[in-house]
């Protein structure tokens, strides 16, 4: 199996928290980049948080200072802890594995988060 898994998605109230975490099926030095990307029903694919082997992140604006992307001391398993979550980041949370030997991305199934009162 290629495509990472995801798992830590669930249902929370409005200022809550949640980690998901993600890992790539396949542990190799090919791994170069980790991201999540979210879609809403009806919305476009977003992307949300990424980070590199060597730790470098991004974040997107709407999940900054809220969001925060990590990944464990292996650099396999990528984490995106979420606090202070609101009803517009219910979506499915979708994690990729780009390979930079194969010039491909991997994507998860996803896990849906749902934020509501």
């Amino acid at each position: 199996q290629v495509q990472p898994v995801e798992s830590g998605g669930g249902s929370v109230q409005p200022g809550g928290s949640l980690r998901l975490s993600c890992t790539p099926s396949l542990y190799t030095d090919c791994n170069a980049l980790m991201s999540w990307y979210r879609q809403a029903p009806g919305k476009e694919r977003e992307f949300v948080a990424d980070i590199a082997r060597d730790g470098s992140t991004r974040h997107a604006d709407s999940v900054k200072g809220r969001f925060t992307i990590s990944q464990a001391n292996d650099k396999n398993t990528v984490f995106l802890q979420m606090n202070s979550l609101k009803p517009e980041d219910t979506a499915m949370y979708v994690c990729v594995r780009f390979d930079r030997c194969s010039g491909s991305n991997y994507w998860g199934q996803g896990t849906q988060v749902t934020v509501s009162s």
